[in-house]
């Protein structure tokens, strides 16, 4: 019985922690990045291109953590896919 107990509120907890990372990334304020800007990029999390299938500049926006394991999301200027030859 209370190995069952255990192993229901562990499960509880990993779930509950999982749930709070995921808010603390909704949270997180993106900044805009310009020639210049210093990057501590320790692992990319996530990486989203602006689309359009014209070939034009568009918004792409990068999440990733820095080397204290701090959240940032950083958007960035990039080339659309539409301007690729085929």
């Amino acid at each position: 019985m209370n190995w069952k107990n255990l192993s229901i509120a562990t499960l509880f907890a990993a779930l509950s922690l999982g749930a709070l990372s995921a808010q603390a990334q909704d949270s997180v304020k993106s900044e805009t990045y310009t020639y210049g800007t210093h990057l501590d990029i320790k692992k990319v999390i996530s990486s989203k291109e602006g689309t359009t299938p014209a070939c034009s500049v568009v918004t792409s926006q990068l999440t990733y953590l820095d080397s204290t394991d701090q959240v940032h999301v950083l958007d960035y200027l990039s080339m659309s896919d539409g301007c690729h030859d085929n």
